[in-house]
């Protein structure tokens, strides 16, 4: 049986991808920060181990990881999905605000993944997934720092995929586009109308349509693919 780690395993694409992978017989230990509402009966019905994590926090990474190599054997595979959004102006954005998407969305995801290199090397395998978007591709108006740090995990992928092939190691990235979670919560049922309109499929996203993609890149289906920016988004970025 596999072992998983899903950061932001708490809601939204994290939660399902965590449910995905633990219906697909993995062992999924699944983090979480702010939120923990309704975890104890998704722990329960798909056998997911929580952990509380701020990825943000250098300390709490390694100290989740010293946990996992105590109490599991491997850690096969890591989908880096903790992460926060932002919109609005640049100008109107407060120093705590910049640092807290840069500090969540890239950072968190280098400290996770340096973690799991460290025992993924010493086994000679391992996949990686992180989560990115297509504003990291393409760019966002009104998101610009969170389409900074999504770019910057794009170019983090490739370059770790480089540096951990020779040692049997898969890191992709997944960029969903439009997708029904609580992040579209700040817009109106006619923006999301015309958003799925947008969308040369018709339709927004589900998180189901990500974890899929992601339980695909991590499986032995796809062990000749690495370093790859799998775009998830309908066709509405092409």
């Amino acid at each position: 049986m596999k072992t998983a780690l899903v950061t932001g395993a708490s809601k939204g694409i994290g939660r399902q991808i965590a449910i995905t992978l633990a219906e697909k017989g993995y062992t999924v230990i699944g983090t979480y920060n702010s939120t923990s509402d309704g975890l104890d009966i998704i722990s329960k019905l798909h056998g997911i181990i929580y952990e509380k994590c701020d990825v943000s926090d250098y300390v709490q990474v390694v100290a989740l990881f010293a946990h996992i190599k105590d109490s599991f054997k491997t850690l096969d595979c890591v989908v880096n999905c903790a992460g926060v959004s932002w919109v609005g102006l640049l100008q109107d954005m407060k120093e705590d605000e910049i640092a807290k998407l840069v500090n969540v969305n890239l950072n968190g995801t280098i400290y996770v993944c340096q973690q799991a290199a460290d025992v993924m090397v010493k086994q000679h395998a391992g996949s990686i997934v992180n989560i990115s978007s297509i504003w990291g591709n393409n760019g966002a108006s009104c998101e610009a720092v969170y389409s900074a740090t999504k770019g910057g995990i794009n170019a983090f992928t490739k370059a770790l995929a480089q540096e951990l092939a020779p040692s049997g190691i898969r890191v992709n990235a997944v960029c969903p586009g439009v997708i029904k979670t609580d992040m579209l919560s700040c817009f109106s049922e006619e923006d999301l109308k015309n958003l799925a309109e947008e969308t040369p499929l018709g339709r927004l996203g589900t998180v189901a349509d990500v974890a899929d993609t992601v339980e695909f890149l991590l499986s032995d289906k796809a062990s000749f693919i690495t370093g790859q920016i799998v775009t998830v988004d309908g066709g509405f970025s092409m």
